[in-house]
């Protein structure tokens, strides 16, 4: 049989949080994981969570797969919010083939959270499940963690529970009692670092401070030079203006609460590191580690998210800690105000806009959006049995449906019907020919052929970007090569029609009228 595979997944983190990506932030484990693997300098997600996730485990277009939007469900008219249980995951597909599975972590694929039904992981291939099932929520006591098919009261019996800390306990518990399993294992780490809210342990918040005194200026400029040095990004590749929405770090009014909030969500980092390193870990130990494929990628690019997202009542609806308080019960007080420092279970925060900026680095936009700072992720790669071509940095542009093919090819098991192809002969040094990349969130949509990206920010029009000399996406030729914008636009909507992309601009209307706000507002 094929290998092992750890196929690792951050939330909300962007291109160039990590150092081996870029940035301050001490991430170790993941540096060591990429130097002695591979990088990928144009990998790409689908620019949101669950979207990112279905995508993912099933090789196919979000679109294909019920997850169009995110796990609301939207039938007739829209998408059904519910991983379609006739497609199958790349947990089934192993698991048919005779390796044992696992996930810990985040899900977010399930429209139904309150009762098992045909979506939930262990409905989907996993014969192991300890996570959660809706998206982002306390770390410190997180909504619809569940065991199996039941409510799990870890939090709830631990007062030093954290879920980032927990995840990787429960993946090394499932590994140390494999013993001398013959069978091979795929485990999902699915965590929710560090997406919002801003929870961190004291000592990791310690260990962030500092980084950041600089100011969001001067570092994005530094950040560039690294990838730049890193060989990430081309020497010419230039940095986008800061957010125009936000002043230069010089002028800010409140410096010190804008460093508390990246100092905790670069302490959020901190701890997804640690966790990752402690699962490594545990497979040096075993001996299982240079057999294991390991992948880590972000989910979508950084969020500019500021809370409360809607009103106050509508967003105290969506996290029962919001509605109940903390577990000693302590109101939790929630929104990015400079009276309420993060970090404690008490709070509920996020970094915002001008370190999102930061963490996405070099590029403009957003998670949502498909421009460069909204799909780009940094994907790490590393089996040394799997003769990679190590410490290297890999320049094919590729997304996620490309993932499933790629474990499926390494593990020998034949992959049937997915959208993407394998990476692996790229991984070992091979030149592989590119293959047109399409995306499709809430009205954003984009086609990248070659060095030509044709995107557009719904309701604006196409523009068209040379990622050759222009990957920061800075000098829009639409208007300049029309013959080649309206090729690229006429093969997307062939595209569009055929996984089942659905006009934004009905759906919304629709959420309108019903009194409810766009699912591009939700998490």
């Amino acid at each position: 049989m094929g290998p092992n595979v750890l196929l690792i997944v951050a939330d909300d983190m962007g291109f160039s949080d990590l150092g081996c990506y870029g940035g301050e932030i001490p991430t170790p484990n993941l540096d060591e994981l990429a130097r002695s693997g591979v990088r990928f300098s144009q990998f790409y997600n689908t620019a949101r969570c669950s979207p990112s996730r279905a995508s993912l485990l099933t090789g196919l277009h979000p679109h294909q797969t019920g997850i169009g939007v995110l796990t609301r469900p939207d039938l007739p008219h829209g998408y059904r919010g519910d991983l379609d249980p006739s497609t199958p995951t790349v947990a089934e597909t192993l698991r048919d083939a005779g390796w044992d599975t696992a996930l810990f972590g985040k899900w977010h694929l399930s429209a139904q959270t309150d009762a098992p039904s045909t979506s939930w992981p262990t409905r989907k291939g996993f014969d192991e499940f300890f996570g959660t099932l809706a998206g982002c929520s306390s770390y410190f006591d997180p909504q619809t963690l569940t065991r199996g098919e039941s409510p799990a009261t870890d939090a709830a019996d631990d007062p030093d529970f954290y879920y980032t800390d927990a995840i990787a306990a429960e993946a090394d518990r499932w590994l140390s009692q494999r013993g001398d399993d013959s069978r091979p294992f795929f485990l999902y780490a699915a965590f929710t670092a560090p997406h919002w809210p801003l929870h961190a342990k004291p000592e990791d918040i310690r260990a962030a401070r500092g980084l950041f005194d600089d100011g969001w200026d001067r570092l994005r400029e530094a950040r560039l030079e690294r990838l730049r040095t890193e060989g990430i990004l081309s020497e010419g590749t230039r940095l986008s203006d800061r957010d125009p929405s936000q002043p230069a770090w010089d002028d800010v009014a409140d410096p010190d609460w804008n460093l508390e909030r990246m100092e905790v969500y670069a302490a959020q980092v901190i701890a997804l590191d640690r966790a990752i390193g402690r699962i490594l870990d545990r497979l040096r130990a075993q001996g299982e580690l240079d057999d294991t494929l390991v992948l880590f990628l972000s989910d979508n690019g950084a969020s500019a998210e500021e809370l409360p997202i809607g009103t106050d009542e509508t967003f105290v609806l969506k996290d029962r800690a919001l509605r109940e308080g903390t577990r000693d019960g302590s109101p939790v007080r929630f929104g990015n105000y400079p009276e309420i420092t993060p970090g404690p279970e008490s709070t509920y925060a996020s970094y915002g806009i001008p370190w999102a900026n930061l963490s996405n680095t070099p590029f403009r936009r957003y998670k949502r959006w498909v421009h460069e700072g909204g799909i780009s992720t940094p994907l790490i790669v590393h089996w040394p049995q799997g003769r990679l071509a190590a410490g290297g940095v890999i320049d094919l542009p590729a997304q996620l449906v490309d993932i499933l093919p790629t474990i499926l090819d390494a593990t020998g098991v034949p992959a049937e019907g997915a959208e993407g192809r394998s990476l692996l002969a790229a991984l070992g040094g091979t030149a592989v020919a590119e293959a047109p990349l399409y995306w499709e969130h809430t009205g954003n949509a984009a086609i990248r052929v070659g060095q030509w990206k044709l995107v557009r920010a719904y309701p604006e029009p196409w523009e068209l970007y040379d990622m050759v000399a222009d990957r920061s996406e800075l000098e829009d030729l639409a208007d300049r090569h029309p013959d080649r914008r309206d090729a690229l636009a006429a093969m997307w909507e062939d595209w569009a029609a055929r996984v089942g992309a659905l006009p934004w601009g009905p759906m919304v209307e629709r959420y309108v009228a019903a009194g409810l706000a766009p699912a591009a507002a939700e998490e």
